[in-house]
């Protein structure tokens, strides 16, 4: 606190890595400790608001601008400070780690007129019984008190779809709140997790805020200052709730904790997960994740004993486990289309005795890769060992991650079969193949292209939940946490697509979406059926997620990473160079890498540069470079050296994204 304070320096949402000092505005001599409170400023010629981070009595000695210079602020814009020190800490912890200037921390946190807006909607039509108290079972028990009593450390809740693992969290967040604690409950995306939300409304009422993106920047700001003035001691939101100024926090909790949306898209590229384990450690508190597919960094650190997991075995919702079949699309007579005579007569079936079936595709797979259609192999990069990727226009086969390049082959490369070709459908062929096949029935289709309005997502399920539609086409959104009491058949179009991704977590993506998918059909009542289509079966992503076999897929996937020398056995820093001009972009990354060759400390392999797997986006030519080490710290700091270091040409912009989650 400072006695006189004359001079703040004022953090702003400008990508330049510094805060800015200035006077003190005036006539508020009177306010002693001005930290953490908006103000308004000049900034140039315009007018922008910040926030205070440091308070002066004098001006301070490493000031780049002489005093005359110096301009005053114009006002404070709160009474009571909205960011914390500890925020403020973390802000700073942000701004190094993942090397994005401090007010894009910052700003990235705290409500304010600019902020993310996905496909909201939360209306709630659901059976209120499904969040009455329950009575935990013996496991449920052992589970909650395990975590309530331990102190700093991390818990990992694991089970399968339908073992109750949202009761063990609400009944850990009851018993931390009966202590006078706060809570952050992280769900993946508001709009698809309504129940999570409803069930802890139902059981803390109005203790509970929600921060989610329908809300207008006021709302959450509203949402905020309850939070900050204690009348709020449980914050529910998505991937930026973790940053909930909860006055003496107890618990964080983290479900579905495999889900790639708590990686932040834009800058900082933060990981909840990570933000999450730092507030915890910190404050000596334990958090807990859950899920049924575990990330696979998750999965090695419970076997080494530094998160410490709880299992649920026991589907408690009643309904079994569904059966689960595996087709082979390369043995179907007409392999131009794509649902199989299997998944047909399934689908009839259901529709016959009025019950619901969901169909998902993975639209963002690309189309093409190159398969043989006699043994089914399909070529990798010699270099990475990820899936070449065929492109059209140049007709050659290329690696994504290397720059690898060939023209395709004429001839199967293992069994020499001539019977080779590339494989993938779009949505829209799906939607209209699944009219054909069933014209009396109502279809509806869901995916990011499909959706307009703020709701709708919402609005559709609930139609589908209350048997308006009776076949639902949809992408990986509506694999997530959603219950259809009357859902039969569940189908996975083409388990292939996730598989193809030029990503070395493809594997894990495919077995994560084809286990949460089981966990979907069947919930409510027996007899519900799973049929997974692929023209690889064989696959072992695939065949371990159809036989539920989670050890061995974990056990062999974690094998082969350490090979490679993939996460979790290593750390990566992805650099990402984009341009409207495809030549600049280029130059960009060659100029970066020689820069980055100079200044390479030992044991870091620098992979590229070579053009991102999307390598346009949004009219965006992108290059990538990777850095890869066993340590995280000499990648930060190379990549420092070039961004903070030397000014990309005008029309190239770098991204920077430490651990990042998606290569593509």
């Amino acid at each position: 606190m400072c006695s006189n304070p004359a001079y703040i320096d004022v953090v702003l949402n400008v990508p330049i890595n510094q805060t800015f000092t200035y006077r003190i505005p005036e006539g508020t001599e009177q306010i002693q400790n001005p930290f953490g409170l908006r103000v308004e400023v000049k900034f140039g010629n315009r007018k922008t608001s910040g926030f205070v981070s440091k308070v002066h009595e004098s001006l301070p000695p490493d000031c780049a601008v002489s005093e005359e210079k110096i301009r005053t602020a114009i006002r404070y814009i709160d009474k009571t400070p909205v960011l914390t020190r500890e925020l403020w800490e973390i802000a700073e912890f942000m701004s190094g780690y993942y090397i994005s200037p401090i007010g894009e921390c910052v700003f990235s946190m705290i409500p304010s007129g600019k902020r993310e807006t996905e496909v909201p909607g939360l209306s709630f039509s659901e059976d209120e019984t499904e969040f009455e108290k329950k009575q935990l079972s013996p496991e449920q028990k052992s589970a909650a008190d395990g975590i309530i009593s331990s102190a700093g450390k991390f818990h990992y809740l694991y089970g399968t779809t339908g073992s109750g693992k949202t009761e063990v969290f609400l009944s850990a967040a009851e018993k931390v709140i009966s202590q006078g604690k706060g809570v952050i409950y992280l769900v993946p995306e508001i709009g698809l997790t309504p129940q999570v939300v409803k069930a802890v409304q139902k059981r803390f009422g109005s203790t509970v805020a929600v921060l989610h993106s329908a809300l207008t920047p006021s709302q959450r700001l509203r949402e905020w200052k309850r939070i900050l003035d204690r009348e709020a001691r449980i914050a529910v939101g998505a991937r930026s709730a973790v940053f909930a100024p909860m006055p003496e926090l107890g618990l964080i909790i983290i479900d579905e904790e495999h889900d790639s949306s708590y990686k932040s898209g834009s800058s900082p590229r933060y990981h909840a997960r990570q933000i999450a384990m730092l507030r915890c450690k910190r404050n000596s508190i334990p958090l807990v994740m859950g899920s049924a597919t575990p990330s696979a960094e998750s999965w090695l650190a419970m076997q080494s004993g530094t998160i410490e997991k709880h299992s649920l075995t026991r589907r408690l919702a009643g309904g079994e486990a569904p059966e689960i079949k595996c087709v082979n699309l390369a043995l179907e007579p007409d392999r131009e289309k794509c649902i199989s005579r299997q998944l047909q007569q399934e689908i009839k079936t259901a529709l016959s005795e009025k019950k619901q079936a969901i169909l998902f595709l993975n639209r963002r797979g690309f189309t093409h890769f190159f398969r043989c259609t006699s043994c089914g192999y399909e070529l990798k990069c010699r270099n990475c060992s990820v899936p070449m990727t065929y492109h059209k226009s140049e007709n050659r086969l290329r690696c994504h991650y290397c720059g690898y390049s060939l023209p395709p082959p004429q001839q199967c490369p293992k069994c020499g079969s001539l019977d080779t070709g590339y494989s993938g459908f779009g949505t829209e062929y799906i939607e209209a193949e699944v009219k054909a096949k069933f014209p009396n029935a109502k279809v509806m289709r869901i995916d990011t292209d499909s959706l307009h309005h703020k709701g709708e997502l919402q609005e559709k399920l609930d139609l589908f939940r209350n048997g308006s539609y009776d076949i639902l086409l949809g992408t990986q959104m509506v694999a997530k946490g959603l219950n259809f009491p009357n859902l039969k058949v569940a189908g996975v179009i083409l388990a292939d697509t996730t598989m193809h991704l030029p990503d070395f977590r493809a594997a894990e993506k495919t077995f994560s979406l084809i286990t949460q998918v089981a966990g979907r059909a069947g919930r409510f009542f027996p007899g519900g059926k799973v049929i997974v289509q692929s023209y690889c079966p064989e696959n072992e992503a695939i065949r371990c997620a159809v036989n539920g076999q989670p050890e061995e897929f974990y056990k062999n996937e974690l094998d082969s990473r350490k090979i490679l020398h993939f996460p979790p056995y290593s750390r990566l820093l992805r650099l990402v160079f984009r341009s409207q001009n495809q030549k600049a972009s280029q130059h960009a990354a060659e100029s970066a890498f020689a820069i980055l060759v100079k200044c390479r400390s030992e044991n870091v392999d620098i992979l590229g540069p070579a053009e991102c797997p999307l390598e346009m986006v949004n009219g965006s030519h992108r290059f990538q470079i990777i850095l890869r080490s066993t340590q995280i710290r000499p990648l930060q700091e190379m990549a420092k050296k070039l961004v903070w270091g030397f000014k990309p040409p005008r029309d190239v912009y770098i991204e920077t994204d430490t651990d990042p989650v998606s290569m593509l």
